[in-house]
């Protein structure tokens, strides 16, 4: 695979987690995943996964204004709340598929107008690609500085829907991870973030110039850190490094490892994933928004 299209450390971990398919039923089949609305580039979908439903929300896709164009999303808030805070999901490589739609359901249940911008809609609809090794290339090529200004217009979208972007925060998975700590390096309005097993020490390269151990110093906001023990993408000796350089700026950060959980383990649409880890991570992600003014 060329230099370019290597896999980045968070996908490297995905990548090594081999499913186990000798449980019979435990995946759906691709027809019915593809029906439902999940990737097929992450590998066999589970059947078992969890589905929120709208009871109480207001849900629909959304038209984000961009500098050159309109960047679909996707939202969920309270039906009947008044300026519910504002939380962004950051997506994994996948596309905007059923199980970043469910996170927002689960947040919109939570109190938060929550919003899931599909910033990899200039390289077309990533959930229709079935080969990670044709995805790659699409994803990596996204340039930071535009996936920062994506998530500013997201920002602004929401506050334009009635959303209280005094009260924003920020949350991700995987690659996602990684823009939780990019954005809140870049974002003096953000409150607080939440990174699910994010990378934070990829090496530079044209369009993600800087990692977020490099952005230490740059910190606007607190963020927690969510990590598995056994990522084989992500090493325990990054995650140290990174945590000393933020305490090192005085910079707020907490982090939580979950012995023997793997890279992808709150996934609960992908074979990674890990009930317990995955629901203590849900509670202390809650704790971690009204800590810092949040969530209510």
């Amino acid at each position: 695979m060329p230099a370019q299209a290597k896999l980045m450390s968070d996908i490297e971990g995905m990548s090594n987690n081999a499913p186990d398919l000798s449980r019979r039923g435990f995946f759906m089949t691709a027809t019915a995943a593809t029906a439902a609305g999940y990737t097929l580039a992450a590998g066999p979908v589970r059947a078992e996964v969890i589905k929120t439903d709208t009871t109480g929300l207001s849900v629909g896709d959304a038209k984000i204004k961009v500098a050159d164009g309109e960047m679909p999303g996707y939202f969920a808030k309270p039906a009947n709340a008044a300026n519910p805070p504002v939380i962004l999901v950051a997506m994994e490589i996948f596309g905007l598929h059923e199980y970043i739609k469910d996170v927002v359901r689960r947040l919109g249940k939570l109190g938060a107008f929550a919003i899931a911008p599909d910033y990899y809609f200039r390289k077309g609809d990533l959930t229709k690609i079935t080969d990670i090794k044709a995805l790659m290339p699409q994803v990596n090529a996204k340039p930071d500085t535009e996936l920062l200004s994506d998530l500013d217009a997201t920002v602004a979208w929401a506050k334009s829907q009635g959303g209280d972007t005094n009260r924003l925060g920020i949350m991700g998975f995987c690659r996602g991870g990684r823009t939780v700590w990019e954005y809140a390096a870049h974002s003096p309005a953000l409150k607080a973030g939440v990174a699910f097993y994010g990378p934070v020490a990829d090496k530079s390269t044209a369009a993600m110039p800087k990692n977020a151990t490099m952005l230490a110093a740059e910190m606007k906001a607190p963020v927690l850190g969510l990590y598995g023990e056994a990522d084989t993408g992500i090493s325990q000796e990054s995650l140290k490094t990174f945590e000393a350089a933020l305490k090192a700026a005085g910079k707020t950060a907490e982090f939580h490892v979950y012995p023997g959980a793997p890279h992808g383990f709150h996934a609960d649409y992908r074979p990674s994933y890990r009930k317990d880890a995955a629901e203590d991570a849900w509670k202390r992600m809650q704790a971690w928004f009204k800590k810092y003014g949040v969530l209510n």
